[in-house]
């Protein structure tokens, strides 16, 4: 597999022009940040991870929510926790060969499980520090939910395009 750092880039772009003109709802939160860092080769490390999320987050927050430090503080524990989400799910040989995961070598349930996992931690942070406070817990209840269903729903065919393996 060849990640494409162009190709990320371009996602970064059009997070955030879905940010700054994809107004659908105001229970609806669409995010592609968690599955770009997630399908980050594993030969990025942690650290590493981090200061990719912090930028990524960054240039979302300044270019398009207007809010710096939402998506950064949300993306951060995703970085954090992206090689703890691939030994669990695809097996620490994974890690230790410096090996990407891919739903051609994984299959496609333990892709999903993993950009389920990631973007529900991202979610939870995300909403909890735009307005956990200030709105009723039902209500930050339904769009976590909302926001889940539609952002995995895109974020599976993006793990997808980002992690498939080129033919030889």
């Amino acid at each position: 597999m060849r990640y494409n750092v162009l190709t990320f880039c371009i996602l970064v772009v059009a997070q955030m022009l879905i940010c700054n003109y994809l107004h659908i709802s105001m229970y609806l939160t669409l995010t592609l940040l968690p599955v770009l860092i997630l399908c980050l080769p594993t030969r990025i490390d942690t650290l590493r991870a981090m200061i990719i999320a912090f930028a990524a987050g960054f240039a979302v927050d300044f270019a398009a929510e207007g809010v710096i430090g939402l998506n950064i503080a949300a993306l951060l524990p995703v970085a954090l926790m992206r090689r703890k989400v691939c030994g669990a799910i695809f097996g620490d040989e994974l890690l230790a060969r410096n090996e990407d995961f891919s739903v051609q070598k994984y299959g496609a349930y333990k892709v999903i499980f993993a950009v389920a996992i990631v973007h529900a931690v991202f979610l939870a942070v995300y909403i909890w520090a735009d307005c956990g406070q200030s709105k009723p817990f039902s209500d930050n209840l339904i769009r976590g939910i909302v926001s889940f269903i539609a952002g995995l729903l895109i974020s599976v065919p993006i793990a997808d395009m980002l992690t498939k393996e080129e033919r030889r």
